[in-house]
């Protein structure tokens, strides 16, 4: 797609992206081989994830249309960049994962509700527990107190039944 109307096209679907994404990881993705990147990009649309290699100029001219021009010094290389506007932590830990295990991808930084992370702070993202998992352990937090209360109250009650019997 080298005309003009074409490259408009896609710096405004990236702007787009840019602008309503929760999170974003930029990665460098040299090295990766196509099976794993068909098993990558799997994944990461099965968690709503959308996972576009573009241009640098083409991504720098979108990040700064959406307001975000702090990313555009991680678009050098070959770049690749995960959006998503569904869950903040979903493309870090994806990625994040992936990288260890296979041990290509590099992750150059992000944004993360619109401010722009070091790839540090995308790592460190990554080790946190998907959404799901955050709130199950919530969930465990307010039920062990009432666990708590049912078997005090059920002591009570056997204590009760003894004294009457």
């Amino acid at each position: 797609m080298g005309s003009r109307e074409g490259k408009e096209q896609i710096v405004a679907s990236l702007t787009e992206q840019f602008k309503n994404a929760q999170a974003v990881v930029v990665v460098d993705y040299r090295g990766i081989s196509v099976a794993q990147d068909t098993k990558l990009r799997k994944e990461l649309r099965e968690n709503g994830v959308n996972y576009v290699v573009a241009k640098n100029t083409l991504l720098s001219i979108a990040a700064r249309n959406a307001g975000v021009e702090g990313i555009c010094d991680s678009f050098k290389g070959v770049t690749s960049v995960a959006f998503c506007d569904s869950d903040a932590v979903a493309p870090a830990r994806i990625i994040g994962k992936f990288s260890k295990d296979n041990k290509v991808l590099n992750i150059k930084g992000g944004i993360l509700e619109g401010e722009v992370i070091d790839a540090d702070k995308v790592l460190a993202l990554s080790e946190l527990p998907s959404k799901e998992i955050l709130l199950a352990q919530v969930a465990s937090c307010f039920q062990a107190p009432i666990q708590r209360l049912c078997y005090v109250f059920e002591e009570i009650r056997k204590k009760k039944e003894e004294a009457t019997a």
